[in-house]
């Protein structure tokens, strides 16, 4: 079982920056996908980023609306993921999920295992 708290949520203008926090529960968080996905206002979820981490080395999966703007990273010593929004659009705005999932591809197409909360992101025009 894994509990996930996101934190860093808020309102920008656009061109600003958000950095987006995600605090892990449980003992085997290095082995877990971690990822963000987020959900508009009558719209479907989407991913949005993902990082897994393998022999010490870090993998990262970011879809093409996001590539070069967002950078996911962990810090598996906090049990914390995190989410660096750069650039941010007015369409960016959502409600930010953080997931927990055991393999990329589960992650990419069907979400996490485990969820958090969410945190509102807005950005203004």
């Amino acid at each position: 079982q894994v509990q996930l708290v996101e934190s860093g949520g808020g309102l920008v203008q656009a061109g600003g920056s958000l950095r987006l926090s995600c605090a892990a529960s449980g003992r085997t968080f290095s082995s877990y996908v971690m990822g963000w996905f987020r959900q508009a206002p009558g719209k479907e979820r989407e991913f949005v980023a993902a990082i897994s981490w393998s022999g010490g080395s870090t993998y990262t999966y970011y879809p093409d609306s996001v590539k070069g703007r967002f950078t996911i990273s962990r810090d598996n010593a906090k049990n914390t993921v995190y989410l660096q929004m750069n650039d941010l659009k007015p369409e960016d705005t959502a409600v930010y999920y953080c997931a927990a999932s055991n393999t990329v591809t589960s992650m990419t197409n069907h979400g996490g295992d485990y969820w958090g909360q969410g945190t509102q992101v807005t950005v203004s025009s």
